[in-house]
Formats: structure tokens, C-alpha cells, sequence
């Protein structure tokens, strides 16, 4: 290596020696791909060894952490967290007990606008001006985005441009940037061919270094030639020290030590999905194949951690996935979604791009499709994923796809907590209720507002295992029902709110049957009035 990039190498303790008392410390990565848990890993040691530092602001823009001790949750200490910019907080468990307590300052921020704002503080904008969060929690007239009663207001702002209102996400400087590469080559370069996402890593490295912070990296390699100029990611006169970790600490992702189909293009024939196990016949694989009736050919489509996940498994099963276009929030387009804690991949994906572009291209129409879970829905078709039920989840990329893609799938048990469902002969049947009701008179958080989306003109559906229902310009309305299901006693009785409720159709059959093929586009079926015995 060069003399100055040398200089740069040191542990991940003397790197995070560095950070002062009362800085802005940006985190990258999406779940695990692309976090760097060796730095935050050794903070954490430092400041259970030392208490120092002290009175940080944490700001990030996915969520990283695997719901347990890895990721964020190493950060998660009253003293040394003082605010938390956050954009999902359910995989960082300890840090969002701290919000709901009340012992630290806690913002939820799109995480699209994180991503972006990155760029507008490198660029000494003065924050990022955007339609996206408009009538959700995010909006000032709401919340403006606090999750608790000691978090000040301010952060957020509503402004009138050219006739129309956004909103103004104020920059600020940050002091320390914590971001993780593959490799450094001689020059202190860095280069990212063995991680599955590229995420945010320059758009952060720029922004500090445009505050007069540091930058701290963590590879697992050190390069002994000048890499490709193509090929870097992060040039290395934006890096000022260079960690190299152990494997356990670089990781592919928190599930994975290294997988390389999210690295690499598809082999060119299709038999590697046709090797995937089929789902099970159960509740997520009738939601899951419901809303992938709703996939048109040539569609860009976007699916959710969870409940949505199965939908490209069941496109798969159907021999579909070359007829349209999958794509993740952290930059990858095609191929399939990796899901768990390797959420952020894609296998065999056709393109990579950093995520700041991924949301450009999403916040101004370019999803087709979308489907994500729902939490709540309430009586104005209004969803909350963020904040419910004494748990803090945060939306993530919630908001910037619900709000901009032209078809909207909100996928979940229509019960939560301790559901058990039965499938046979093209019906399905409760075994067990769950305790928790999902549709509700209003929800508890905005994270997808109905008044918006009716503006707009998305189709919106939300599906089920029992039923399915759509947002109308009067209203959520019942537009199907499952074969095997009671309508008074399993659907309306089990609502704190009467849907609108005119022609019912029973759920397509192809949704109940094992590799079932079907058209693209809302499937026909027949009414209610043609089901004898259908409502049990």
C-alpha cells in the first residue's frame, strides 16, 4: 500500500477511539449486508468499558440488527445514544424500547429520505424537499415524525412550492460515518464485489467528509494493486481510517457467510428456481398467490420483508419471474429477493445500483406494483406498519413505495397472534382465531395515508387469507371472500369497522391449489350468489 492509505489502517478500537462526545455518527447497511459490525461491535466495548462517548446522535437509514445483539442493538445504551434518526427500528429491539421509554430523543424517517438527505448534506443543500412523508405520522400537521413525548419538534417542516406543499427534511452536519466495503486496494480505494448491496456507502462518506468529519471503513481485505477505476466505490481520499475485520465480524449478511448467487448473474436457464421447494398450503401461501394474480407482464415490482416475501416464491412456482421485473429497496433489480436476515439481497440479480438511486427512481413513479404487510387498517383504508401495540417497527421503505407505486398490495392475516388456518379441497377453514384484530376504526400511526392515495389514483387492495378488500373513493370495501368462510361470523364480526359491501366474489380457485398457473391481472370469479354453501 501506499505510505498515506498504511497510515489509515488501524483496529476497529483505535478507530472508534476517535468519536467525541456528542457527535453525529451516520451508520450504513440494510439488516446485516453491508453493516459494519466490527465498528460497532468495539463501540460498544469502548463505552461499556470506559462510558465514553457520550450524548451521540445516531442516524441510519435502513434497519440493521438481527432482532437480538448484533447490528444497531450494540449502540442501544442510555448515555451513549442521546437522539436516534432512524428509518426501521424492529430489528434493533433495544433501541426502540429506549424510544417507547422515553429515554432517548427518536425520529422515524422514511428510509428513502435518509438515503437522499445524505446527498443534499454532502452537497450543502439545505435538506431534502420532497412530497414523500405527506399526511403520514412523518407530516408536522401530525406528528412530525416523533415517536415520543421528549423528542422535539422542528426536524420536519411543511412548505408551499410553486401551489404545492412538501416536505423539508433539514440537513445537518455528521461527524462520523461508519461504513463497511469489501475490499481496500493500495491506494485506500474501496471496492465491493463480495457484498450483495452497495446501499448508501459514498452518499454517506461524502457527507462527512463535507462536515469535517471522519470516515471509518471496515474491509476484509486489503488490495495489493490499484483497483479498476470502475470498480470503486468509495475513492480513498474520502477515507480516513481502514479496519480490517475479522470474518465473523464481515459477514455477507446475518444469515449468510457468503452466498454467491447475490454476486453473480443467473446461470442463463431457469432451473435454478424451479428447484426451490414450493411454499406450504397455508394462510401465507393463499395471501402470497392472491396478490400475484395481481402482477402484469412487464411490470416493476417491489415486495416487503415478511408476509410479501412468498410472492416471488409462488411467481417462481408459476414459471413468471422472466415475465416481469423484481426489485429491493437497497439496489438490486431482478432476480429473486433473499428473505429473513438476508432481506436486502437478491439471487441472480441483473443490476445492482446504490440505494439514494434505487429511491430516486421509486419516489417518482417507477414501481408498477408493490406489496408490503399491514399491521392496522382502519375504517379510511388508512395502514400502520410503524408504531402499535407498545412496539416501535418504523416504516423503512415504507412510505416512499406506498405512496408512488401504481398498484398497491397490502398482504397479512386478517388476525394476528395465534392464528391456525387448515386447507383442503379448495377451502380453507379457522382452526384458531388469533387474539389480535388487524382491522380497525383508526389506526394508531399514519404510515400510509388513504386521502393521499385516493389524490393520486393507486389501485389498493388488501389481501388476506379470508378475504379481500379494496380502497374505494367511499371507502374500504369487501371484494372477495375465501371458500369455507362464514361472512358474519369470520370477516364482518371480527372488524371494529362495516366495510362498504356490494358484489362479493369468491377468492379465485388458482389461490388454493398447488402449482396452479394463472393469467396476470385481477382474476374473474364467480359471486357469492353462485357459491351455495360458502358461508358455512
Amino acid at each position: 500500500m501506499t505510505p498515506s492509505a498504511q497510515a489509515k489502517i488501524c483496529s476497529a478500537d483505535e478507530a472508534v477511539g476517535l468519536i467525541k462526545d456528542g457527535q453525529t455518527v451516520a451508520c450504513c447497511g440494510f439488516v446485516g449486508s453491508a453493516h459494519p459490525e466490527a465498528l460497532t461491535a468495539a463501540l460498544e466495548r469502548r463505552f461499556t468499558a470506559t462510558g465514553a462517548p457520550r450524548g451521540l446522535t445516531l442516524v441510519y437509514a435502513a434497519g440493521q440488527g438481527d432482532g437480538k445483539a448484533r447490528g444497531l442493538n450494540h449502540l442501544a445504551h442510555v448515555g451513549l445514544v442521546k437522539r436516534v434518526i432512524g428509518g426501521h427500528w424492529a430489528l434493533a429491539p433495544s433501541m426502540g424500547k429506549l424510544a417507547l421509554a422515553g429515554k432517548i430523543e427518536a425520529y422515524n424517517f422514511p428510509q428513502g429520505v435518509i438515503c437522499q438527505l445524505y446527498r443534499d448534506i454532502a452537497a450543502g443543500r439545505p435538506g431534502c424537499i420532497t412530497h414523500i412523508g405527506l399526511e403520514t405520522f412523518i407530516d408536522p400537521v401530525n406528528d412530525g415524525a416523533r415517536q415520543n413525548t421528549v423528542t422535539p419538534a422542528g426536524l420536519v417542516e411543511r412548505v408551499e412550492l410553486g401551489g404545492k406543499s412538501w416536505l423539508w427534511y433539514k440537513a445537518f452536519p455528521i461527524q462520523v460515518g461508519l461504513i463497511r466495503a469489501t475490499g481496500a486496494d493500495c491506494l485506500g480505494n474501496l471496492v465491493m464485489e463480495r457484498e450483495c448491496i452497495i446501499g448508501e456507502v459514498l452518499a454517506v462518506a461524502q457527507a462527512v467528509r463535507n462536515s469535517g468529519g471522519i470516515v471509518l471503513a471496515q474491509v476484509s481485505e486489503l488490495l495489493p494493486e490499484p483497483a479498476p477505476p470502475q470498480r470503486v466505490r468509495v475513492p480513498g481520499i474520502l477515507v480516513d481510517r481502514i479496519v480490517v475485520a475479522d470474518s465473523r465480524e464481515h459477514e455477507q449478511t446475518f444469515a449468510e457467510a457468503y452466498n454467491p448467487s447475490y454476486c453473480s448473474p443467473a446461470p442463463g436457464d431457469e432451473s435454478v428456481w424451479s428447484r426451490l421447494d414450493p411454499l406450504p398450503m397455508n394462510e401465507r401461501r393463499v395471501i402470497a398467490a392472491r396478490a400475484c394474480n395481481e402482477l402484469a407482464p412487464g411490470a416493476i415490482a417491489n415486495l416487503g420483508i415478511g408476509m410479501p416475501e412468498g410472492i416471488a416464491r409462488i411467481a417462481a412456482e408459476r414459471g413468471l419471474l422472466d415475465t416481469f421485473t423484481l426489485t429491493v429497496e437497497s439496489g438490486p433489480i431482478g432476480g429473486m429477493p433473499a428473505s429473513g436476515l438476508s432481506f436486502g439481497a437478491a439471487a441472480y440479480p441483473q443490476a445492482i445500483i446504490d440505494q439514494p438511486a434505487q429511491f430516486d427512481f421509486y419516489d417518482g413513479g417507477g414501481l408498477d406494483f408493490a406489496a408490503l404487510g399491514a399491521a392496522q387498517i382502519d375504517a379510511e383504508g388508512n395502514v400502520n406498519v410503524s408504531q402499535f401495540g407498545g412496539r416501535l417497527a418504523g416504516v423503512g421503505g415504507f412510505v416512499n413505495i406506498t405512496q408512488t407505486a401504481k398498484t398497491l398490495i397490502f398482504c397479512g392475516t386478517f388476525t394476528a397472534d395465534g392464528l391456525e388456518v387448515q386447507l383442503a379441497d379448495g377451502a380453507i377453514r379457522i382452526i384458531k382465531e388469533g387474539a389480535t384484530r388487524k382491522f380497525v376504526r383508526k389506526v394508531e400511526q399514519i404510515s400510509f395515508s388513504s386521502r393521499r392515495s385516493r389524490q393520486v389514483g393507486q389501485k389498493v387492495l388488501y389481501v388476506t387469507e379470508r378475504a379481500v378488500l379494496q380502497l374505494t373513493l367511499e371507502g374500504v370495501e369487501l371484494i372477495e371472500l375465501a371458500p369455507g368462510i362464514n361472512l358474519e361470523k369470520q370477516v364482518l364480526a371480527l372488524m371494529d369497522f362495516k366495510p362498504i359491501i356490494r358484489q362479493v366474489r369468491i377468492m379465485p380457485a388458482d389461490v388454493f391449489a398447488r402449482n396452479a398457473t394463472t393469467h396476470h391481472g385481477p382474476a374473474r370469479s364467480a359471486s357469492l350468489s353462485d357459491a351455495g354453501g360458502l358461508h358455512g
